[in-house]
């Protein structure tokens, strides 16, 4: 009964401040307050036009001042072959969508100027227009079927897979909360299979030690790439969602629990290039900083990263890991030096005979439950 009393009150108080301000506006007029309304009214008409001007400028301006710190723009150019069809169409949209926001922007605050009230002036009513409404439909429909048309087109390059027979490397990456497990084949190239039920402490990612592929495979602690080499990613996660996300590669897509994903991309250009044209763009632009008064420790300290796109919880800041793009000798020389886990981990910790059991054990236990 409160409550419906103090709801009462506080519509009764709408009303009343309602009434009270027409009062006060009849009030005005009578007194001959009509023309101090148009002249403020008329004010405030122009200071929109001036407000229109100065956000323009300003949001001008400042998309030129930060141009250098966007993808595909300035230093931060594409470093995989296919990342420059994504930045033309991110510039395309931008310049649409651009070009549309200054149009709408200037139309609103400049028709508030034209058609604000004067002393004589008459609304006019336009009830239908066939022309502007062709206008406005037909321009956006334009922009965006080719909008749509251009990113169907680089969407089916992008997403395509690797073809048989092609020169590819393999690499797996596994999210889980909150880091990457990453796993490279071994001389054979294969990944081997894995299965959730067979994951245990000793065992993080379920790998099936009765299939033979597994055997050479290599958990890594960074991820080391050839350039100029195709690389298709196997992308899963152990727990939540997930975004395997190399942001200078153009690279991201989600990490899905039981449902496997993948990107195939090509490394175009080496760390070692990459901070070589950061160097080069220095040039013109050096960071201030008394310690590196030339830039070049902050341009040597650059490192290709993967990063989780995706709030995975408290620690999602935790999952960066470094990538390194390297020469396909340096890369081969990296690869020597690696060993796999079977050999280095499970093969130690459990002697042959025992290990032998185990694999026929774990394989008779996932057929009987399948």
């Amino acid at each position: 009964m409160t409550s419906l009393i103090i709801l009462f009150c506080v519509a009764l108080l709408v009303v009343v401040t309602i009434q009270v301000s027409k009062i006060s506006e009849l009030a005005s007029k009578i007194r001959g307050g009509e023309d101090r309304y148009l002249k403020e009214n008329d004010r405030t008409a122009k200071g929109l036009v001036v407000f229109m001007v100065g956000f323009l400028v300003l949001t001008i301006v400042s998309a030129y001042y930060y141009k250098n710190y966007m993808l595909g723009y300035g230093p931060h150019e594409s470093a995989s072959e296919h990342g420059g069809s994504i930045d033309f169409m991110f510039n395309i949209t931008l310049i649409a969508t651009g070009i549309v926001f200054v149009i709408t922007q200037v139309a609103l605050f400049w028709l508030a100027y034209v058609a604000r009230e004067k002393k004589g002036r008459r609304a006019l009513y336009i009830s239908h227009d066939n022309k502007l409404e062709m206008i406005w439909t037909a321009a956006p429909a334009v922009v965006m079927t080719f909008l749509v048309v251009s990113g169907l087109i680089a969407w089916n390059d992008i997403m395509a897979d690797v073809k048989e027979g092609e020169d590819y490397i393999e690499i797996e990456a596994t999210g889980y909360q909150f880091g990457w497990e990453v796993r490279y084949p071994g001389p054979d190239g294969l990944l081997g299979k894995k299965d959730f039920r067979l994951i245990s402490a000793t065992n993080s990612l379920g790998q099936d030690w009765s299939d033979p592929k597994n055997h050479d495979d290599m958990k890594v602690d960074e991820i080391v790439l050839p350039v100029g080499k195709k690389v298709r990613v196997r992308i899963t996660s152990k727990d939540v969602l997930h975004n395997f996300y190399l942001p200078h590669f153009r690279v991201k897509m989600d990490a899905v629990p039981g449902m496997p994903t993948y990107f195939v991309f090509t490394p175009s250009k080496t760390t070692a290039e990459y901070r070589e044209s950061l160097r080069n763009y220095a040039e013109y632009q050096v960071p201030a900083d008394a310690d590196d008064p030339t830039g070049e420790q902050l341009w040597e300290s650059f490192n290709y990263e993967l990063a989780c796109a995706e709030l995975c919880g408290s620690g999602h800041y935790s999952m960066r890991r470094l990538v390194r793009i390297v020469s396909e000798s340096e890369y081969e020389d990296w690869l020597s030096q690696q060993t796999s886990f079977y050999e280095s981990t499970i093969k130690e910790e459990a002697g042959d005979d025992a290990l032998e059991e185990d694999i026929t054990e774990d394989a008779d236990d996932t057929m009987d439950s399948e």
